[in-house]
């Protein structure tokens, strides 16, 4: 089984990679649709116990928030795979001013997870890290190193 978790500001192609690349083999687990944690480890203990794999579509900016993630797949045997979205500020804040309704994020949100947000690191306890950009609508995937 894989726990996916993605990592990266809003605005930066998460939900609509998550679309394109596991919508038909795994659960989506984020709180733009799930709104509380209780709701989010229901959700994470119901994966666990029927076997699902899944993908935690939130920005999860820092080691801090992929911990726990990270933690109960280890614990249930997931091989865990992190994808980190380029996350140029301008360039959200400019993909985001198309957004309408709730997907419009407040720039100030935007700026607060920027300040927030810390590379990850295969030490955190991924067994694969991706690094994916987002150029002309296309999602372009590279093997993380340390260098990016």
């Amino acid at each position: 089984m894989e726990a996916v978790i993605f990592c990266g500001i809003q605005a930066t192609g998460k939900t609509s990679f998550y679309k394109q690349k596991f919508f038909e083999t795994h659960m989506r687990i984020s709180m733009d649709m799930l709104h509380t944690r209780n709701k989010e480890r229901l959700f994470l203990e119901t994966c666990f116990s029927i076997q699902q794999p899944f993908v935690v579509d939130n920005t999860n900016p820092s080691k801090a928030e992929r911990e726990k993630y990270i933690h109960l797949a280890r614990q249930y045997k997931y091989k865990v795979t992190g994808y980190y979205f380029q996350s140029v500020l301008s360039a959200a804040v400019q993909r985001n001013s198309g957004r309408t309704g709730k997907a419009n994020v407040p720039e100030a949100g935007i700026r607060g997870t920027y300040r927030r947000l810390e590379l990850p690191s295969a030490e955190e306890g991924f067994d694969e890290l991706f690094f994916v950009a987002l150029q002309d609508g296309e999602f372009i995937i590279k093997a993380w190193n340390n260098e990016i």
